[in-house]
């Protein structure tokens, strides 16, 4: 199959998502990144359009498992049911821990989880990049929150830190956590 031919075919799939011409972006990341802080319940505040999302009251628990690996939850309310993706996150090089990576199946590989700030209490910036055939890159970020209602300057220090690093924001859109049931 042509190049050409294959792009179409993968358009639809992105449609949803934020996609950009050219390669990915190489953000900063959080330096002396410290795994064992960042564990725990985070909730989504805000993100870049992901097909996989498309709920409210959606949150991210981690937790570290005997084997190293890192258990991924992700949980949202839609469609008046609870639905879970669980996934593996590994870090691939112990010398950029903030740099992991993280798949929902064992046929899937790991896909990018840069964790480009967090102070662990509070928020957590993350961001994530596929490159498709080096023509075009999609990408994904996150603003998370250890509260379902961070501070409005939190959330603002958080776009501000992802556009000064070239990520485009214009799509970014708020999600909802209110009336959440307990997950």
């Amino acid at each position: 199959m042509c190049a050409a031919s294959l792009l179409l075919l993968l358009l639809p799939l992105v449609s949803a998502q934020t996609y950009h011409w050219g390669p990915c972006p190489t953000p900063k990341v959080q330096p002396n990144f410290k795994l064992q802080q960042y564990l725990g319940r985070w909730y989504e505040i805000e993100k870049l359009p992901a097909s996989f999302e498309k709920g409210k009251c959606i949150e991210a628990n981690y937790d570290l498992r005997g084997d190293g690996t890192i258990q991924v939850l992700n949980t949202q309310f839609y469609k008046g049911r609870v639905n879970y993706a669980e996934g593996t996150a590994v870090v691939p090089d112990l010398r950029e821990p903030a740099r992991l990576g993280v798949s929902f199946s064992a046929f899937a590989p790991y896909g990018a989880y840069w964790v480009l700030t967090t102070d662990y209490t509070s928020l957590s910036v993350v961001y994530s990049c596929t490159n498709v055939l080096n023509i075009f890159h999609v990408d994904y970020a996150w603003i998370l929150s250890r509260s379902r209602f961070p501070p409005p300057e939190s959330v603002a220090f958080a776009k501000e830190l992802l556009e000064k690093e070239n990520i485009e924001l214009c799509r970014m859109k708020a999600t909802d956590q209110t009336g959440c049931p307990d997950l």
